[in-house]
């Protein structure tokens, strides 16, 4: 895994997570990679990994349950699903609409590249 430098490690692997279960890797209830497991593949300490769970623990989206492992919760996917489309909307759509005007993209346009894109 290549990481960004403007953003903390912790917070990417748990976006990793999260489109992981977007995708349907991992879906409800069911156990995902450990902590050694997951910090061996994408080559981090355990250590980033237990703070990744933690924060994915305390926003719903995984479980731990003990002795067991921790588990994607039933909610996940609608508490992902919520938090991106705000983050998008808050951050990413206001620079979407501006290049649109400095470019003179139109919304027919849009839709004919997405069109496209869908193919």
């Amino acid at each position: 895994m290549e990481f960004k430098e403007k953003q903390s490690i912790y917070l990417q692997i748990g976006d990793l997570i999260c489109e992981n279960i977007l995708a349907g890797i991992w879906g409800k209830s069911e156990k995902i990679a450990s902590i050694r497991e997951l910090a061996a593949e994408i080559e981090v300490n355990p250590n980033t990994v237990v703070r990744t769970f933690g924060y994915l623990e305390d926003m719903g989206i995984i479980l731990k349950k003990r002795g067991i492992g921790y588990f994607v919760t039933e909610t996940a996917e609608d508490i992902i699903l919520k938090k991106k489309r705000e983050t998008f909307i808050k951050l990413q759509l206001p620079n979407i609409f501006k290049t649109m005007d400095l470019l003179e993209i139109s919304w027919a346009d849009l839709e004919k590249f997405h069109e496209e894109y869908e193919k």
